[in-house]
């Protein structure tokens, strides 16, 4: 079997002062030949990487906040081959959300931890609460978001009393940041996933994220549900998801593919069949563009057991790219479109 690292492009960006990225530490590690990790460490190692990194601010610390300015994370990881899952969500304080989801997976018989009942067992487990996890980056960021909203409630009073014209006033003024370039409109959602097939065929992934930027308090995403923001089964392959987790949540994107991919699928097909699923059940006009199309991205990452695989997304782009690392490096690639390559999703 030869070993592959599939990933979000933020797998392939990050350093956090070091040499490596993601999906070069992962490939390393699963692959040493004296002393080589199980594929899922590998990816929790890697994935550590881009949590930690204070200059990504979509997962992790330095991760954009939640609409009150706390710092709120999910993160899962599924191990095919044994049949298991880990996750967390809501988890304050702890910028290795994956390391902690990992653990609920090794220790326990429980997929899902949440809020303070997932920080509680991070703390048992010897993980030390950081606190705020807010850099002055990201901090700024959300001071700016507040302050537009402030000013919104201050003409539109009614606002304060609507949570749904609240929550859409918030995503509005997120994606005009987006569009002043102050948040790159991949990270407006946030979330690394990574999946790899392990030279014994294992096939194991992991995602993380801090979510939707200023989301409501609470608000739990796709990345640490099983078969929405990831999926993986042992001899058949995986999937994982980042953009706008409401949507791969309602149509549990991940599964799908997976499943598409054990009928015969090429990850390719299985992914743009996701993705016209979502654009298909997307009706709500606030979620819709001026071209009456969605008006976020979702990106979607697969790989077969086989070792075949495939980036795509709603939108496309020189911006909208995903990582691979195999036996002659890594790289970045430009995600296949569905709708439009080259197009902003915001327009």
């Amino acid at each position: 079997m030869t070993p592959l690292v599939i990933a979000s492009a933020n797998g392939h960006q990050y350093r956090n002062g070091g040499t490596e990225t993601c999906v070069e530490r992962v490939f390393r590690l699963m692959t040493d030949g004296a002393d080589p990790a199980d594929p899922l460490e590998a990816i929790v190692d890697g994935v550590t990487i881009v949590e930690l990194d204070p200059t990504e601010t979509s997962v992790g610390f330095g991760g954009l906040p939640n609409a009150d300015g706390v710092v709120q994370l999910d993160a899962c990881c599924m191990h095919g081959s044994r049949g298991r899952a880990g996750a967390v969500a809501a988890l304050e304080g702890i910028a290795t959300a994956a390391a902690v989801a990992h653990r609920v997976l090794v220790e326990t018989h429980h997929h899902l931890l949440a809020g303070q009942g997932a920080l509680d067992f991070a703390i048992s487990r010897g993980f030390a609460p950081q606190g705020d996890l807010m850099t002055p980056r990201s901090r700024g960021l959300w001071i700016d978001w507040r302050r537009r909203l402030d000013a919104l409630l201050s003409t539109d009073p009614s606002l304060a009393a609507d949570a749904r014209r609240r929550a859409e006033a918030g995503y509005e003024i997120g994606l005009a940041m987006s569009r002043e370039g102050l948040i790159d409109p991949n990270h407006l959602w946030g979330t690394i996933t990574c999946s790899a097939i392990g030279p014994k065929g294992d096939v194991c992934g992991v995602t993380s994220t801090s979510g939707l930027a200023w989301k409501i308090p609470g608000r739990v995403g796709d990345s640490p549900i099983p078969g929405a923001g990831l999926y993986v089964r042992g001899g058949v392959g995986a999937a994982g998801a980042t953009g706008r987790g409401e949507s791969t949540l309602y149509s549990l994107s991940s599964f799908a593919i997976v499943e598409a991919m054990r009928r015969g699928a090429h990850p390719k097909d299985a992914g743009m069949a996701a993705l016209k699923e979502i654009k298909d059940t997307t009706v709500d006009p606030s979620l819709l563009n001026a071209r009456g199309a969605p008006n976020f991205n979702v990106k979607l990452y697969i790989v077969n057991a086989a070792g075949d695989y495939a980036g795509v997304a709603l939108y496309g782009g020189d911006a909208v790219r995903y990582a691979v690392c195999g036996e002659n490096g890594a790289e970045l690639m430009p995600c296949e479109a569905l709708i439009d390559q080259g197009h902003e999703f915001v327009d």
